[in-house]
């Protein structure tokens, strides 16, 4: 079984469940999963989790995300983007000063009301599926953060943006909502995700360039780009238990310094924990007077 994760780049026409079936296909293992949706629509950087490291989604899921967006002035669709249907459109085109305003006031936290053609649920179903059903429930705002948004391009009515924010961000509705306040509506023409926290597009490999790394990989490294659990936790420093501190480390526990390796640590240090054998098994966090789990990561 692969253990570890890997930087996809997932192509248009792929759905992010899509891209995890696929792999799940090519690697012949059930326990993968995605770190962060993508539209069909969008490409780019689609971080997977493989075997004991699917239990980082969430974690990497937080991270931050860098985006190349291309919007659309003058017009608004149902899906926010210009897959959907449009429901209005106007030629009155704001100019490029007034644009830039518009853009800049965004930057910062924000309250956003996400897409009714999401996956999030609500009332047990998710959002695109009551969409679908031509209803459109109430959605609560959400407050996202957009650390920066640098536009690159203008060539009206399309204003090219790179757009970096913290995770729950929906690109399509701060199109939208730049639209809005703009007066003239705007949707999603085109979105590439460039980073994913510390994973960027220039290192992600498509599906088929992945199949035929795992058909010439007896040691299951993907020729070397699959990230491993001690790779991605390498700044951490190492503490292994002795052996009285083993059935401990096994159940996830608390373990006190004299039955590690290592002494003390300083007070909120993380550490890679390896069990005797030399095993890295969970990351564990010094709490000034034990080790406490604060990642299990052994089967």
């Amino acid at each position: 079984m692969y253990n570890g994760i890997i930087n996809v780049y997932k192509e248009k026409g792929y759905t992010s469940f899509d891209v995890v079936a696929r792999l799940r296909g090519i690697l012949h293992q059930k326990k993968a999963g995605h770190t962060g949706t993508l539209d069909p629509d969008a490409e780019g950087v689609l971080v997977v989790c493989l075997g004991r490291a699917t239990r980082l989604v969430q974690l990497l899921t937080e991270k931050t995300k860098e985006y190349i967006c291309v919007m659309q002035l003058g017009v608004s669709t149902d899906t926010e983007d210009m897959s959907g249907k449009i429901l209005k459109s106007c030629d009155d085109i704001p100019d490029e000063e007034r644009v830039r305003e518009a853009v800049s006031s965004f930057i910062g936290e924000i309250d956003q009301i996400p897409p009714m053609y999401s996956a999030i649920k609500q009332g047990g179903k998710r959002l695109y599926e009551l969409a679908r059903e031509g209803k459109t429930v109430e959605r609560k705002s959400r407050r996202v953060i957009i650390n920066d948004i640098e536009i690159q391009k203008i060539q009206l009515p399309l204003v090219t943006m790179k757009v970096n924010c913290g995770s729950g961000t929906y690109i399509r509705s701060l199109c939208r909502d730049i639209g809005e306040k703009l007066g003239c509506g705007a949707a999603m023409k085109s979105l590439l995700r460039t980073e994913s926290g510390s994973f960027g597009i220039k290192e992600a490999l498509k599906l088929d360039e992945i199949e035929k790394l795992a058909k010439n990989d007896p040691g299951q490294e993907l020729g070397g780009r699959l990230i491993t659990l001690e790779d991605f936790f390498s700044d951490l420093p190492a503490v292994k238990v002795r052996e009285e501190g083993e059935k401990k480390l096994k159940n996830g526990n608390a373990v006190r310094p004299e039955e590690t390796d290592a002494d003390a640590a300083e007070k909120n240090c993380r550490v890679r924990m390896y069990d005797c054998g030399g095993k890295f098994a969970a990351v564990y966090v010094f709490d000034g007077k034990e080790y406490k789990c604060d990642l299990f990561l052994s089967e």
